[in-house]
């Protein structure tokens, strides 16, 4: 990965504005992938059923 200390901590950290190609960086370094699919409809019952 060819990002700045600083860079990477801030991505650690989850903090806002990170770059897509940051992430996209990090992802391959861990050989991980972003998969973008619906989000998943349920009921707010559905919600407090589990809690």
């Amino acid at each position: 990965m060819h990002a700045r200390q600083a860079t990477v901590s801030k991505l650690e950290a989850g903090e806002p504005a990170t770059q897509l190609r940051i992430l996209m960086d990090a992802l391959a370094a861990l050989d991980l992938e972003l998969v973008l699919r619906p989000r998943t409809k349920v009921s707010a019952k559905a919600i407090e059923d589990l809690f």
